[in-house]
């Protein structure tokens, strides 16, 4: 399905940043929850390839019908943009991996597209 380019949005849409939210609870405290949050709204956006985006995950690529994964396919046919995925930083010294904390099935549908194609993406790191 190479092409043309995937359209990114400047910013995340306000319910990604929710359901990052709802989300990352499961994995910190409610508090630390909010902090990496307001650290994603505050992140510049940047690109990554999605190929890299999965392997830091270690995720698996969905089903290229997958519900999700299709219609975000069908929405870069139509050359609609896309939010940026929110993501938090791994830290591979002690084993810990990327966390994709909203947009995993942008990230697959970009790799169905074209697995070197930019992924915009925010970035948190527990760090900070």
């Amino acid at each position: 399905m190479k092409g043309k380019g995937i359209i990114w949005q400047a910013k995340a849409a306000g319910h990604d940043y929710a359901a990052a939210e709802k989300y990352l609870t499961l994995l910190f405290t409610d508090r630390e929850a909010k902090r990496l949050v307001k650290l994603l709204r505050a992140a510049p956006t940047t690109e990554y390839a999605a190929k890299d985006l999965l392997r830091a995950s270690q995720t698996h690529l969905l089903e290229k019908n997958s519900p999700h994964v299709a219609e975000d396919l069908k929405k870069i046919r139509k050359g609609k943009k896309l939010s940026p995925v929110l993501l938090v930083r791994g830290d591979g010294g002690n084993g810990v991996t990327l966390t994709i904390a909203d947009g995993y099935h942008r990230i697959c549908a970009s790799w169905y597209w074209d697995e070197k194609c930019p992924v915009a993406c925010c970035l948190a790191s527990l760090a900070d």
